[in-house]
């Protein structure tokens, strides 16, 4: 790929990231393309500019994400089907664990107590803890991704993204969070556009022929 059609790539692929954030229809599908054609275009400069960086630390961000879903959602299963388990057998205290005999019985709301509900919200709390923790890393290689990507192109808006989306990572825990991380996504498709004209300006300059020397 030539840095013209990788950069246009890139910049298409943050804009419907960009777009895949709207609650539209189909906007997850248009989230999903988005960020392929935004890893394609940061595979392409990572060979055009013979830099691993770029490429490498994205997947490392997108492989901290995937983790974080797994151990999260791993835990909130069991965390949810223990609980569940422990709340019938204190509403159905005659229950024998057979669950087509629970539409015979007679939940008894009084066997529920506090600390019966505990585990649950300890385990949705553990959960929403390694969410954000795996949102923090993802964005603090991606933020390694962008700023290489800058150095390379001499575009100091990769850079600008790259800060916004780590604080935005850190402050999903507020939800604002979730804003500014939008707002970065659609810097990056402005820079993205921004890479040829910021590499054409030493071209010209080198093109421009030397003063003849004076007789």
């Amino acid at each position: 790929m030539t840095p013209e059609s990788t950069k246009t790539i890139g910049g298409i692929g943050a804009i419907l990231l960009f777009l895949g954030f709207i609650p539209i229809p189909y906007s997850g599908i248009i989230a999903l393309v988005g960020f392929i054609l935004v890893i394609v275009a940061l595979y392409g400069f990572s060979n055009i500019y013979n830099e691993r960086g770029i490429f490498n630390n994205f997947v490392y961000g997108i492989i901290a994400g995937i983790v974080g879903v797994v151990i999260a959602g791993a835990v909130a299963v069991v965390s949810v089907l223990t609980t569940l388990a422990n709340l019938l057998y204190q509403l159905y205290p005659g229950w024998n664990g057979d669950w087509l005999t629970l539409s015979g019985l007679t939940p008894d709301v009084s066997n529920i107590a506090m600390s019966d509900v505990l585990p649950l919200l300890g385990g949705l709390l553990f959960v929403f803890l390694v969410l954000w923790i795996s949102i923090i890393i993802a964005a603090f290689f991606e933020r390694r991704s962008l700023n290489a990507l800058s150095a390379k192109t001499g575009v100091g808006l990769f850079s600008t993204a790259a800060l916004l989306l780590f604080i935005g990572a850190i402050l999903t825990i507020v939800l604002i969070g979730i804003l500014l991380i939008w707002i970065s996504v659609l810097l990056i498709a402005i820079a993205f556009f921004q890479i040829k004209a910021q590499r054409e300006q030493p071209v010209a300059r080198m093109a421009t022929p030397p003063p003849p020397p004076p007789v």
